[in-house]
């Protein structure tokens, strides 16, 4: 909504925080991708509590500006188990992203917790000619 009203990404995340499911308090993750002119950059936000306090919200920006082919960033929501569960810290991870969107879909749905993972979007865009192709994998189908 804010982005339409011409606000930056940053902008437009101040009035998002994390969820209100305390203990955990799920971090909200977010990214956007500009692609213009055979060129692109992305960034990514976590928004997430103060060390488990619903009482301040932690901010943290990611920008990538002209990455490198095959390259790639993910944040995660938690670190790790725990109760409550402690929020991911520190910088997005940098994964290898290769050609193939049906390997690179199965290697990270196959790397999701058994227990807790639902569904998974994957997009491949063509930089250069602005096509895309899409996998969507939902463990209820």
């Amino acid at each position: 909504e804010g982005m339409d009203k011409q606000m930056t990404f940053e902008q437009s995340l101040r009035s998002r925080e994390f969820e209100p499911d305390g203990p955990n308090y799920t971090p909200r993750i977010s990214g956007i991708m500009h692609i213009e002119n055979g060129t692109y950059n992305y960034a990514m936000s976590i928004l997430k509590s103060n060390n488990g306090s619903p009482d301040s919200c932690n901010r943290y920006t990611f920008a990538y500006e002209n990455p490198a082919a095959g390259e790639g960033h993910f944040i995660h929501t938690y670190k790790c188990d725990g109760d409550p569960l402690p929020s991911f810290e520190g910088e997005p991870k940098l994964i290898a992203v290769p050609d193939d969107i049906d390997a690179f879909t199965d290697t990270l749905w196959s790397s999701l917790n058994e227990d807790n993972k639902v569904s998974l979007f994957v997009r491949y865009i063509d930089i250069a000619s602005g096509t895309c192709a899409t996998r969507i994998v939902n463990k209820n189908q």
